[in-house]
């Protein structure tokens, strides 16, 4: 069984937002038509607190995109986003959610970032997106949403390992940095992830 897993499509993602992805907000018509193709629509949603450590105002003298070690991890320092309750953690109202049976939050440690769906960067704790997925039967899990080269990189990585198989949707992603994507997608197919539309 296949599932869609729309990834972190929250206002602070798109135009205008505190960590916007250039055209974000362009694949939302796509994402909204293809959903009726899955038999199961999830979505992520970052849900940072206020004190997020890979935030660069946590860090005195650091800017955003800096980079540091956070518990033993490389971690790019952040502008705010998505802080919990705030507006731009909302979902965008662009998205049609009503085919989405489960919201899964991440990022809530502020010790440690979690760029994947399905654990925190450091695999320490589980999202329980897995046994969510695995409990309805599914084996395939198609993913879109922002930003390509993290989160959503992050999320198929992770669904490869937990067995399933995966698929980044090209069409329905966009990137932070578009070089670095094309890596990424090079990658990921090497590893026997797949790249659709």
């Amino acid at each position: 069984m296949q599932a869609l897993i729309i990834v972190d499509v929250q206002k602070d993602f798109l135009p205008g937002g505190a960590l916007a992805v250039p055209k974000g907000d362009t694949i939302m018509d796509y994402i909204n038509q293809i959903q009726s193709s899955y038999d199961l629509v999830v979505a992520t949603q970052d849900w940072h607190p206020a004190n997020h450590q890979s935030f660069a105002t946590q860090h005195p003298g650091r800017t955003p995109f800096d980079t540091i070690h956070l518990k033993g991890l490389p971690q790019v320092l952040w502008p705010d986003h998505c802080v919990q309750e705030t507006e731009g953690a909302a979902l965008t109202t662009t998205l049609d959610t009503t085919n989405i049976e489960a919201i899964f939050r991440k990022g809530m440690d502020p010790e440690i970032d979690s760029y994947s769906g399905f654990f925190d960067n450091g695999r320490k704790k589980a999202t329980g997106m897995a046994g969510y997925l695995k409990d309805r039967g599914v084996d395939e899990v198609h993913i879109c949403g922002l930003a390509a080269d993290y989160c959503v990189h992050y999320t198929a990585n992770d669904a490869l390992s937990l067995g399933f198989k995966a698929c980044i949707l090209d069409k329905a992603t966009k990137p932070i940095d578009v070089m670095n994507y094309e890596q990424i997608k090079k990658s990921f197919q090497k590893q026997g992830g797949l790249i659709g539309i």
